[in-house]
């Protein structure tokens, strides 16, 4: 592929990339990074990309997958449930800050040990506070399995912090 070809056959594919990356990332700055990173790799692939039926649907798909990473980068990075619900205010004393700081630490810790998707809606759901729809599409799985899956991690914590509380 020549410079000429890759300015009339993959840059005018900006827009659509940039579109499917939006979608996963719900970011601008990143869509438009992921676009650019998918462009410098297509051009340092060039000698090999002849064997490639549909460069569109290889650019689209790799675009998918950087657009997920860099989502998934984000959710490792995510704000942590005591800012999420503002527990250190002035309206709590020390020693109820302390403890809702411990309570936080030990359902953050339980979350972490949930299954990858279920942890992810949740996240999405209870801090996020992101919609069901905006659940599915983020994380390109069926309404019903989001639901599933959020309620699954539901009862998990439940469970598991009931055995926690009862036995202080």
């Amino acid at each position: 592929m020549d410079l000429n070809t890759f300015k009339t056959d993959i840059l005018p594919m900006k827009h659509k990339l940039y579109r499917v990356a939006l979608r996963i990332t719900n970011n601008p700055q990143e869509a438009e990074d992921v676009v650019q990173e998918a462009f410098i790799k297509v051009w340092e692939q060039r000698s090999s990309l002849s064997g490639i039926k549909s460069i569109e649907a290889w650019c689209t798909q790799m675009v998918k997958n950087r657009a997920i990473d860099k989502r998934r980068l984000r959710f490792n990075h995510a704000e942590s449930l005591e800012s999420a619900y503002s527990l250190s205010t002035p309206q709590h004393h020390p020693g109820q800050q302390a403890e809702l700081a411990d309570d936080m630490e030990q359902v953050s810790r339980l979350m972490q040990d949930l299954p990858e998707n279920q942890r992810q809606a949740m996240q999405l759901r209870d801090i996020e506070g992101m919609t069901y729809q905006e659940i599915a599409d983020q994380l390109q799985m069926p309404m019903p399995q989001v639901k599933t899956n959020i309620f699954r991690a539901r009862k998990s914590l439940r469970q598991k912090l009931t055995a926690l509380w009862t036995i202080k």
